[in-house]
């Protein structure tokens, strides 16, 4: 399963549990109102609590999960500039209009059947228009448009916190702080204050959100997850398993360079400049926990985001985009998508120890050229 895939059933899955949840809420509200009745009050229809509870959840659960489908890949961009306010409301009557749409149809096909006549019958749409104007009616359309709101409440809390963030709060991951392995990817703009000064606050802003938006697919595709946006700089980890699986973290500097160089003449023609930026990878160890009671967060703490930032300072000294730790780069896979070119021990800003540092490239082409890295790289 791809990250994306991963991603995108993780994005899904929770309007299919809360669909399920509220459809076993209301049957049981249901079973409550009517107790021992055999049928509907209000239409008359016939009542069984134990069949209308099974085929009610795997409704409810199928539903959920169809507008989940649908709010990610479609809906969810064609509102993505407007509040977020304004977006819930609008989303959660967009999707009430579709299932009373769909109700109606379902309705009419149904009175169809039920008085074998035809379309043209007006039997057949004054049985639908009394349902669909009943109390009984409004009263689910009511409760759907509910849940509708915590659904769509719960998937852009998910965006904005990010998805692993809300599961971690969720499942209490790190109420307690554990220590664990990770990667780091400190990603920094180049000559951001410069940029900044020739395009303005507001429109250096606009261009900032087009550049995070563009490396956002990279890191998704490769399995990161953004722990920070610090001005300029994106900050992204991975689980050292993650970030090592068909080494992702290589990857993912290269995916977002070449994103960027997708979008050149999109920059150019909008800003006038191509933004690019430098990176440094390291890995060690951190502690991570949730922090904070006015706000929480779950935050890294450990020597080795001091060590990433430090690292990325040497770019501009050593003339590369792109710097590795030894310590990540003796645990990569050997990878024919790019070379690695040891650049020997350096020390680190306001440190006594020196590390050892690797550059990365693409592949070097045409005939006898390496296609993995060399031994001693």
């Amino acid at each position: 399963m791809t990250p994306r895939t991963r991603r995108f059933l993780l994005q899904i899955i929770p309007f299919g549990v809360l669909w399920a949840i509220f459809g076993l809420i209301y049957a049981l509200i249901e079973k409550g109102i009517l107790g021992d009745s055999t049928h509907y009050p209000s239409t008359g229809n016939p009542y069984d609590f134990s069949s209308g509870l099974i085929s009610g959840l795997i409704l409810a659960t199928c539903t959920g999960l169809m507008i989940g489908a649908f709010e990610v890949r479609y809906l969810n961009r064609f509102f993505a500039r407007q509040s977020f306010g304004v977006k819930i409301a609008c989303k959660a009557l967009v999707y009430l209009a579709i299932i009373t749409v769909f109700l109606a149809v379902v309705s009419t096909v149904n009175n169809v059947q039920k008085f074998d006549s035809s379309l043209a019958d007006p039997v057949v749409w004054t049985t639908t228009w009394t349902f669909l104007s009943s109390f009984a009616f409004w009263s689910v359309a009511l409760f759907i448009a509910a849940l509708m709101v915590i659904a769509l409440f719960y998937s852009d809390i998910g965006d904005n916190l990010g998805q692993g963030v809300l599961h971690n709060y969720l499942i209490g991951k790190y109420h307690r702080p554990v220590e664990e392995e990770r990667i780091f990817l400190f990603l920094d703009m180049k000559s951001s204050t410069t940029i900044a000064e020739q395009l303005g606050h507001i429109r250096y802003f606009e261009m900032l959100k087009a550049y995070y938006a563009d490396l956002s697919d990279p890191i998704i595709d490769h399995a990161g997850e953004i722990y920070q946006y610090v001005g300029d700089e994106i900050v992204v980890s991975w689980s050292l398993d993650a970030g090592l699986r068909d080494n992702n973290c290589i990857r993912c500097f290269f995916a977002m360079r070449a994103a960027l160089a997708r979008q050149a003449h999109t920059y150019q023609r909008a800003y006038g400049i191509v933004p690019t930026f430098k990176a440094a990878l390291h890995c060690g160890n951190v502690t991570t926990g949730e922090i904070g009671v006015i706000k929480k967060d779950i935050i890294f703490t450990g020597d080795v985001l001091n060590t990433t930032a430090r690292i990325q300072g040497l770019c501009n000294a050593l003339g590369v985009d792109n710097l590795v730790s030894e310590q990540l780069a003796s645990r990569l896979g050997p990878d024919p998508s790019f070379r690695r070119r040891a650049l020997g021990q350096h020390a680190l800003r306001g440190r006594d120890e020196q590390v050892e540092l690797h550059t990365l490239a693409p592949p070097l082409q045409g005939p006898g050229a390496p296609l993995r890295n060399p031994p001693d790289a």
